[in-house]
């Protein structure tokens, strides 16, 4: 057993950070004092244990993707119904907006290329939720369900990792929009041909399955409202 494994089996819940169809998240506290965030789906209904554990499946690999990383969350352990990873302290950019903080922009473009250089795309940060502002205001990315790996030279890890940049740019428009170079508004212009196949058939689907069947509102993905 594992030093971590050690002091997870004797972990207490300080907090549940969200709960939703594909398991339950919270801030741990274990025996020595020290937090991490724990995905856990040993309460996922049964006709989503097989989509829950290749989502948190996907994190765990995507996350050893990027083991030693700053600003991103340290995969723990994985052990096909817990996922741990380490804890850092900070707020979603939604609850603590960055309204004309170039600075934070600045270091989310080299935190995502130390990303993308690793092989990475993380692919699903369009949601402010995946954006941390940390204490000290660095910005960290979080929640890597839907991340790719492969070759960062080929030419769909290139398209994805523009897709990533884009996402970011929305959010430097939303709220550092006086900084945004003349480079940037024109990667803000043009559009994928992956960002329109999406819009067309994929969105539409999402939209069902996570409002009708689900009941999540996509409210920054929280999870289902109460």
């Amino acid at each position: 057993m594992s030093a971590h494994d050690a002091r997870a089996a004797r972990a207490t819940e300080a907090k549940a950070l969200k709960s939703d169809s594909f398991g339950r998240i919270s801030l741990m506290r274990g025996a020595d004092g020290g937090l991490f965030v724990r995905r856990d789906l040993r309460h996922v209904p049964l006709w989503l244990r097989l989509p829950a554990w290749w989502l948190a499946r996907r994190e765990a690999r995507g996350l050893a993707a990027v083991a030693g990383m700053q600003d991103v969350p340290q995969l723990l352990a994985w052990n096909g119904r817990q996922l741990d990873r380490s804890y850092m302290s900070g707020d979603a950019m939604y609850q603590r907006p960055p309204y004309g903080d170039l600075i934070y922009f600045r270091r989310a473009r080299r935190l995502l290329q130390g990303l993308h250089r690793r092989g990475l795309a993380h692919n699903d940060l369009a949601k402010e939720a995946n954006w941390l502002v940390l204490d000290d205001g660095r910005p960290a990315i979080i929640d890597f369900q839907l991340a790719v790996r492969g070759d960062p030279r080929s030419r769909w890890m290139r398209l994805l990792a523009r897709e990533d940049l884009r996402h970011l740019l929305k959010h430097k428009r939303m709220y550092c929009r006086a900084s945004l170079t003349p480079v940037e508004k024109r990667v803000l212009k043009r559009t994928s041909w992956l960002r329109d196949v999406w819009f067309r058939t994929g969105k539409p689907v999402y939209r069902v399955v996570t409002r009708k069947i689900l009941k999540w509102e996509d409210n920054e993905g929280q999870g289902p409202k109460p």
